[in-house]
């Protein structure tokens, strides 16, 4: 019985890690969890470094929740800084849950992974470190203050997949 147990674990990791490997699409793909939910005053920062590059390239926004998270949407604002220093602000909406409430994502727990369009077709000018910094800025309706901890977003990444698969 022990060996059959041991036997599955292996092929299983061995699979996983054979699907991993196929993804020719990955440039940039990292992961921040948060313990308690998502404080206000925690920027998730990623760092990665970037050749100039001539073919486009998406960006996305990789969001864990759970069914802890209160709101229908989610508010973010993120800061893309070039190595020159150039640095660009967007401020960003995605739908997380339906119109029951049921929360919208992948998964077939609690636990829902959502990968969102943060750009598409993007072109990086410059060689370098870049970084981008995201912030949650979800505010209950009607109210100026926003949340100080938004609960049920469990981890938060960033990806960046080549729109090109040569």
């Amino acid at each position: 019985m022990r060996k059959t147990i041991r036997t599955y674990s292996f092929l299983a990791f061995g699979i996983a890690l054979l699907l991993i490997s196929c993804d020719k699409t990955q440039i940039f793909d990292a992961y921040h969890t948060f313990q308690d939910g998502w404080d206000k005053k925690n920027s998730v920062i990623f760092t990665f470094d970037q050749e100039v590059s001539k073919k486009p390239n998406n960006m996305f926004i990789n969001i864990r929740s759970n069914n802890d998270y209160e709101f229908n949407n989610l508010f973010l604002i993120t800061k893309l800084e070039q190595p020159s220093g150039l640095i660009k602000v967007d401020t960003l909406e995605y739908e997380m849950a339906d119109l029951d409430g049921n929360m919208l994502g992948q998964g077939f727990s609690d636990i829902k992974e959502s990968k969102l369009w943060y750009k598409e077709n993007v072109k990086f000018p410059e060689k370098g470190k870049y970084k981008i910094s995201i912030s949650q800025a979800v505010r209950k309706t009607g109210k100026v203050k926003g949340v100080e901890k938004l609960k049920g977003i469990t981890e938060i990444g960033f990806r960046i997949e080549t729109s090109q698969v040569e």
